[in-house]
């Protein structure tokens, strides 16, 4: 399995969201370096960055009107779900089943970062301004600067 490393290939010009992505990446690939011991707790992190990137995205395209929010959000609950399995896996001590998943969300993750999420970055960066992003409880969201979209086009 190799590990998860960030590319410039998952850079969507968009700057909330490739925050977002690279952290993703980061926590993602702690839990593939985590050994047994820890990996659950490495999984939990995985659910909860993952739950409030989702959140995050999902809320860009309701707020936005973005045409394929249905999709895009039902997806998003599909791979929460997944990985609330991997998290009864991870406890019930199966965890080269949690290491499987780990490799497939990854691959996931690429394909959807380009496709999914590249066109919503896309809507996003044509939109007049963005819709700030909420605060999570307990988050260490850091002050993002608004995004103007250019005169120009």
């Amino acid at each position: 399995m190799e590990p998860i490393v960030w590319t410039d290939k998952l850079l969507l010009d968009y700057e909330p969201m490739d925050t977002v992505h690279r952290d993703f990446i980061a926590v993602l690939a702690a839990a593939q370096a985590a050994d047994d011991a820890n990996l659950e707790k490495a999984w939990v992190e995985v659910i909860d960055h993952t739950r409030s990137h989702f959140d995050r995205e999902d809320d860009w395209m309701r707020h936005s009107g973005f045409a394929s929010a249905d999709s895009h959000i039902l997806q998003h609950r599909v791979v929460l779900n997944v990985l609330r399995e991997g998290l009864a896996l991870a406890r019930s001590g199966q965890y080269g089943a949690v290491r499987e998943m780990a490799s497939e969300l990854a691959a996931w993750f690429g394909k959807h970062a380009q496709t999914q999420d590249a066109a919503l970055a896309l809507h996003m960066r044509r939109q007049a301004e963005y819709p700030a992003p909420r605060p999570r409880p307990g988050g260490t969201e850091r002050p993002r600067a608004r995004h103007r979209a250019s005169s120009s086009g």
